[in-house]
């Protein structure tokens, strides 16, 4: 049964196997708490674990709260207190205090089960993720259904050719279900490139078998684990025009300089392509002084798929709101404020998982979720290789679906 599902932002781990580190903590008065949480925070801060709460309450048998406070981070291979800076040690001798080895855990909680299990080592934080994107939890049939069709198009496109196997991207509008760009790998094919049908089955089919995803008797893909040297070779055969794949195939090839071939560029990868097409399909739908004779930005070079986007799209509502609020001068001109920002709360489809290159330009055009279809074992980064949606240090998180397909929907 065709499904979609959520990678989350990072592996699932158990909660009763977090990894945990040691730290030097003391048993202490309660009226001695503030002064030293104020001094410790001074000269021994806990930067690399601020989810870690510093003071821990704990009941005894006897009735009594007993009151432990973390003094700073121990080492992973001396945990005696001749280790202690020297400030801490100044602390731990003025206050008397007695030592001891405790752990806590080493990361944020990022599940409300995670954080229970870490609270029975040391109170910990939990922050729950402050964006909410439809689909994390499910989807309803109707999303569902509109996410099979979305992603059918895009595999459709990756197929036309009829030459050889590449990736192919199409961006959504999901507030109108609109296609807003769509846009295949831009390179030189292989010669011997596979057709899109070998032997009665479908290329992709075979190149799913080849990362070792199997389907079982009913036709639903069986989840495989990654793939042996033997069969990224087999891959790399079968799918060596999808860029995603082999971003760095390009350095392999000999320049072609034949009038009958298509210009490759180790950048043309298919999720940046059809970035390039929303911002021609931007500026045309919006142009400004700057752009009204701008050549490049014509819609003859933008895909099929683009042109019919584009009528689709207009919402005539919208721009007579906006036409009243701000106003178009007399050039029949916008001003950059009135363009949509990148692709801020677009969907992206893409046959194959993208590579850490193309995830990245999608952080940068504020995507809100990306859908593929076929992992990338080799260069994949949102889940087979890497999982760049769960980098904290980024300004932006998408939210990523695989949509596995039946058999007979290949």
């Amino acid at each position: 049964m065709s499904k979609v599902i959520y990678i989350p932002d990072k592996l699932p781990t158990p909660p009763d196997q977090q990894p945990t580190v040691n730290v030097f903590a003391a048993v202490v008065e309660p009226k001695l708490i503030n002064n030293l949480v104020r001094r410790l925070n001074q000269i021994a801060p806990l930067e690399k674990l601020r989810h870690v709460k510093r003071v821990q309450k704990k009941q005894l048998e006897d009735g009594k709260t007993q009151i432990a406070l973390i003094l700073c981070l121990a080492s992973e291979n001396n945990c005696n207190l001749d280790v202690l800076s020297p400030c801490v040690q100044e602390l731990v001798t003025s206050y008397k205090l007695s030592t001891f080895i405790t752990k806590v855990c080493k990361e944020a909680a990022t599940t409300k089960e995670e954080w229970e299990e870490q609270c029975k080592l040391w109170p910990t934080s939990y922050h729950p993720p402050t964006y909410n994107i439809d689909g994390i939890t499910g989807f309803n049939e109707v999303d569902t259904q509109s996410i099979f069709g979305f992603m059918r198009l895009a595999i459709e496109l990756a197929q036309s050719s009829n030459k050889s196997v590449v990736n192919a991207a199409v961006i959504v509008d999901p507030s109108v279900k609109q296609v807003i760009a769509s846009a295949c790998d831009h390179h030189i094919s292989s010669k011997n490139a596979s057709t899109s049908n070998v032997n009665g089955e479908t290329i992709f089919k075979k190149c799913l078998k080849s990362i070792g995803c199997h389907f079982d008797s009913n036709g639903s893909i069986i989840h495989g684990t990654l793939p042996s040297s033997s069969l990224l070779k087999t891959l790399k055969q079968s799918c060596s025009d999808v860029s995603c794949l082999y971003p760095l195939r390009w350095v392999d090839l000999p320049l072609l300089h034949s009038s009958n071939s298509c210009c490759w560029h180790p950048l043309r990868h298919a999720a940046i392509a059809a970035i390039e097409s929303s911002a021609a399909r931007d500026r045309h739908l919006f142009p400004t002084l700057k752009t009204m004779d701008d050549k490049s930005v014509e819609m003859e070079h933008m895909g099929p798929l683009t042109k019919l986007a584009k009528r689709q799209k207009i919402d005539l509502e919208n721009a007579k709101r906006k036409e009243e609020k701000v106003g178009i001068d007399a050039e029949g001109t916008y001003s950059k404020s009135d363009r949509p920002y990148l692709c801020t709360g677009y969907d992206i489809y893409l046959v194959w998982e993208p590579c850490i290159m193309c995830a990245m330009a999608l952080v940068h055009q504020r995507v809100r979720r990306i859908f593929y279809a076929f992992p990338n074992p080799s260069h994949g980064a949102l889940g087979s290789v890497h999982r760049l949606q769960g980098e904290r240090s980024l300004n932006h998180h998408y939210a990523v679906f695989r949509v596995l397909f039946h058999e007979d929907e290949l």
